[in-house]
């Protein structure tokens, strides 16, 4: 009996060592590549207690959302204006076995990576101007880069989601003469602006004149055609006052024109006889325009 304790205790042992080294756990976040003597036996993706043969071994790899920070890099546009580009990427291992057949490790993918990275970012942008960067086509051009990255990335079962530049600056030798030729195109576009401006303003300027002018005439030849027909007005009134009576309307300017020539400050010399006073010499009163001897009207 004492000699088959410790055989049992081996035996419990042993059993403890196959299945320490037959089970392991597959955390949420993780995938797994089993492996038998450094050859893919299957993919276990299912998070939780999984079982293995003893003598297999097991890989882990992450199935998140990776990030990868590319080496800033200066880049050749294609107007010859030289750029300092600092990219990254966002990817997901989504085939563990293809990426340990084509790949091995994730070390070694990052600095494949970065290669793919480096060498389509100076491809695609040594096709564009420099002002396709700061305009719309900055997006097209940034898809155009993800897009040719995610199909070299998938021939290692992996998933490029996005690839953008974190910084993207003008190499400091084009800087002065990058910034001097921006002055110069705004003031050009300045110096546009105002010109057109001075266009409309002279265009506004000439047409309230002609209007104002088209105007003025007009209200003048209203206003002519209205006094003559006042001055017309008032002719045939006094004509017709005055055509009632042609003796009454002879004194009556007569006494006008003494009023005026007797005006203040004023002094005359004449004759009694004058026509001046012709229609004040019958002192008896008679009327000396009908000579009937009436008293003369006032």
């Amino acid at each position: 009996m004492n000699r088959l304790v410790p055989a049992l205790l081996v035996v419990a042992g042993l059993l403890a060592a196959i299945g320490y080294t037959s089970l392991y756990i597959v955390d949420l976040r993780q995938q797994a590549l089993v492996l038998e003597f450094g050859n893919p036996q299957r993919t276990v993706r299912e998070p939780g207690l999984q079982f293995k043969k003893p003598w297999q071994t097991v890989l882990m790899f992450d199935q998140r959302l990776l990030d990868f920070d590319a080496d800033a890099q200066e880049v050749t546009l294609g107007d010859q204006r030289r750029m300092v580009v600092d990219a990254y990427a966002r990817y997901k291992i989504t085939d563990p076995l293809e990426f340990y057949k084509t790949i091995g490790t994730e070390m070694n993918f990052r600095q494949r990576l970065g290669a793919i990275v480096n060498a389509t970012l100076r491809n695609t942008l040594g096709q564009v101007p420099f002002a396709a960067l700061l305009s719309d086509r900055r997006a097209a051009v940034m898809r155009d880069v993800r897009d040719v990255v995610a199909r070299e990335a998938a021939s290692f079962g992996v998933t490029v989601v996005d690839v953008r530049f974190m910084r993207a600056d003008l190499h400091p030798d084009n800087s002065p003469a990058i910034f001097r030729r921006m002055q110069t195109e705004r003031e050009r576009e300045a110096r546009e602006a105002r010109g057109q401006g001075s266009e409309t303003k002279q265009r506004i300027t000439a047409e309230a004149e002609r209007e104002r002018t088209i105007l003025v005439a007009e209200a003048q030849r209203e206003a002519q055609v209205l006094r003559g027909q006042g001055d017309a007005d008032a002719t045939r009134i006094y004509a017709e006052a005055f055509g009632k009576d042609p003796s009454f309307y002879d004194f009556w300017r007569s006494l006008e024109a003494q009023r005026k020539a007797l005006a203040e400050g004023t002094t005359l010399i004449l004759s009694p006889d004058s026509d001046f006073f012709r229609f004040f010499r019958d002192m008896g009163g008679s009327d000396p325009v009908r000579g009937d001897g009436a008293t003369p009207r006032r």
